[in-house]
């Protein structure tokens, strides 16, 4: 049994259920955003020393319960999303839960379900919470990439005007973006023009990622599946390529030194897998963006016609049964 957990009516967590199901291996989506209101999460543990007593289950999209215990891997997808509280829990107005109240929901809930499949299942993360949370932090993962080898942009991280002046004195074109970003609108990669037309209270309210601007069109979106890689690139002038996917696009076959290095940085991240943006010079070599542990691929599909989900169902029933097998050893 492969389990995943993520939100409702997820479209990637749906396509690689369907995948994966008609492999003819049981599948089955935890919706984080759906257990409130939706009977079926348990955990019962006896007060005895061993521990031997301890039995959980959790629901399905589908209205089923599963024990995690049975389950060979666990695709880790989404699991943060908010609760859809119901109307018989949020008052028919919309208006019967207080503020404290739904982050009391949304806490216990959260909290219930990832407690008890840390407690309750014992096969193959991917990829596991620890190391998707650690590498999900930019900052880290590009002094990551850094360290194993990539070139990265120069990069400034800072709340001050005056070290952004700098900073552009000496690099050149700089691009600014958010260090993590909020929920909403996306907010694209954007250009910063002279720093000192702006006021100093506008740097200050929070920290920006800084960079100085890598030249080229090539943008590179490289999805590692274990040790399986398909890219696409990406032509475009553009800074950020998510706003207009009307662009060349095309297949782009990964040379084996990058997949070498790639593999390297995931690795040391922790990651079997991941979604990595890179960018390449006009001289062709390859620059460190960042890495999605749990990136976006379905909307390459048509555009590649490469059968990302195809591949990844394989990734993921190959490595539910190598679990398997290290388990029953």
């Amino acid at each position: 049994m492969i389990l995943a957990l993520s939100f409702h009516d997820d479209l990637h967590a749906i396509a690689v259920q369907h995948a994966v199901r008609a492999r003819g291996e049981e599948f089955h989506i935890l919706e984080c955003d759906a257990v409130s209101g939706r009977p079926g999460l348990t955990w019962h543990l006896s007060g005895t020393p061993d521990g031997s007593a301890a039995s959980a289950a959790v629901p399905t999209s589908e209205g089923r319960t599963v024990p995690p215990a049975q389950a060979k891997l666990l695709w880790w997808r989404r699991a943060r999303a908010d609760q859809q509280l119901t109307m018989s829990a949020a008052g028919s107005d919309g208006a019967g839960l207080g503020a404290q109240q739904v982050s009391l929901v949304n806490n216990d809930c959260r909290g219930a379900l990832g407690g008890i499949l840390a407690a309750s299942f014992h096969g193959e993360w991917i990829s596991p919470p620890e190391a998707t949370d650690r590498a999900s932090d930019k900052v880290y993962q590009l002094w990551v990439a850094r360290q194993a080898g990539f070139r990265v942009p120069r990069t400034l991280i800072t709340q001050s005007r005056d070290e952004v002046v700098d900073f552009t004195r000496e690099v050149g074109r700089v691009i600014v973006k958010p260090v993590v970003g909020a929920r909403g609108p996306s907010l694209y990669t954007r250009w910063i023009g002279d720093p000192q037309a702006l006021p100093a209270e506008s740097f200050a309210v929070c920290p920006a990622t800084y960079q100085e601007y890598v030249p080229g069109r090539h943008h590179i979106r490289l999805n590692c599946f274990g040790e399986r890689m398909f890219a696409a690139r990406i032509e475009t002038e553009e800074l950020d390529w998510r706003p207009d996917l009307n662009v060349p696009i095309t297949r782009w076959p990964v040379p084996q030194d990058l997949a070498r290095l790639v593999r390297r940085v995931l690795d040391r991240l922790g990651l079997p897998m991941g979604v990595v943006d890179l960018k390449l010079t006009p001289g062709g070599e390859p620059v460190w963006l960042e890495v999605n542990p749990q990136g976006q691929f379905l909307f390459l599909e048509p555009l590649t016609g490469e059968p990302l989900t195809e591949h990844f169902a394989d990734y993921l029933v190959t490595a539910a049964a190598t679990a398997d097998g290290d388990r029953r050893r």
